[in-house]
């Protein structure tokens, strides 16, 4: 249900950028079948933007492989990234499943999550997005004609703001937490390679008495 609730906003984002692209996949000369099976096998968007292009080009099959393996390298770097948080118990085709469907956003809401990565989480995102990428460019295929294409384009920009605002957040908390350690390091002239520990110890009131609390977090540098 997690990922289903956070893949909501990236199905309804997918559905709405993937208008332009359809208007793309009816210049190349397909209907809106071709259309939603090539975003349902390609869930790529400068891929297929691409591809679409090359189609309408009469590019050969050589030309389209290749500039579907420049223009999707980066999946390959995030697909190596989501692997080493994988528990040595995933099988081989739960990470064959994931594989699949690695875009942006959703490797964006998946490697942000703490721990080990649970296969079902992302399943539950891909089951919105999926369909939200395919339907949406089968209906720009429809009603491609029916938008000024001035106003089509722009909803493209959509998609990155959509992917800053998943890797913003977690980003800024880890630079914040560098900051403090680095600030740390600093002030108490920490040594490269000696093992410190630190130790809290609150004191807490409840109903007329005291109780002390105490903690510690011990690192090596």
């Amino acid at each position: 249900m997690e990922g289903m609730r956070d893949g909501l906003p990236i199905g309804l984002g997918y559905f709405a950028v993937s208008f332009s692209l359809g208007i793309v996949a009816r210049n190349a000369g397909l209907n809106a079948f071709q259309g939603f099976l090539a975003s349902l096998l390609t869930n790529a968007s400068a891929g297929e933007y691409a591809i679409f292009t090359l189609i309408a080009a009469n590019a050969t099959y050589f030309e389209v492989a290749i500039m579907t393996l420049i223009t999707n390298a980066r999946y390959l770097l995030m697909s190596c990234a989501l692997s080493q948080r994988f528990s040595p118990d995933t099988g081989i085709g739960h990470r064959l499943l994931l594989g699949y469907d690695v875009t942006d956003e959703l490797f964006g809401i998946t490697i942000a999550r703490k721990g080990m990565i649970n296969p079902f989480y992302t399943y539950g995102a891909m089951c919105l997005a999926i369909p939200g990428w395919s339907i949406g460019t089968a209906l720009g295929v429809i009603a491609g004609n029916i938008l000024p294409f001035r106003v089509v384009s722009a909803l493209s920009v959509a998609l990155y703001g959509m992917f800053i605002a998943i890797i913003i957040p977690p980003v800024r908390t880890e630079i914040r937490n560098m900051i403090s350690l680095s600030s740390i390091k600093k002030a108490s002239g920490v040594t490269k390679g000696k093992t410190y520990t630190l130790s809290v110890t609150a004191t807490i009131n409840r109903n007329g008495s005291s109780e002390n609390v105490s903690d510690s977090i011990t690192k090596t540098y």
